[in-house]
């Protein structure tokens, strides 16, 4: 107890790291369309899942996950019934930081699309876990 007292700093530094791990493990557990690189790979390669990239042109441009679908936020709408035919396939969308593609999903979602999946951390993450990237030529 004595310890405790004298070293109350650490002990609350525990519990707080303790209680963020905790929060972090309950919300990712909550969420199964988010996925990981690796995740969207073995994704990929074992149930053809498709990419569809919503970022904007000159984002895509620069670089991309291979074979992926462009189709802009901004697109997501108008295009659905092109992608009908994707229904029976996983989609996994994919922007920079993954904030535009999760409002990607929530419109297909609603156009009737169950197979969605969201890349966690966008391209950023793809990037950093060494995943290769196609770059459009000029």
């Amino acid at each position: 107890m004595e310890f405790l007292q004298q070293n109350w700093y650490w002990a609350a530094l525990a519990a707080a790291s303790g209680s963020w791990l905790m929060v972090e493990l309950i919300r990712g557990r909550g969420d199964k369309s988010q996925i990981s690189p690796v995740e969207a790979t073995l994704l990929i390669n074992r149930e053809d899942a498709i990419v569809i990239d919503v970022r904007e042109q000159g984002e895509y441009a620069q670089g991309h996950v291979p074979n992926a679908r462009h189709i802009p936020l901004g697109e997501i709408s108008r295009r659905s019934a092109e992608m009908e035919k994707w229904k029976d396939h996983p989609l996994i969308l994919c922007c920079a930081s993954g904030a535009r593609s999760a409002a990607a999903g929530a419109q297909l979602r609603k156009a009737g699309f169950d197979k969605i999946y969201n890349l966690r951390g966008g391209m950023a993450e793809w990037e950093k876990a060494g995943q290769p990237i196609s770059r459009k030529r000029k």
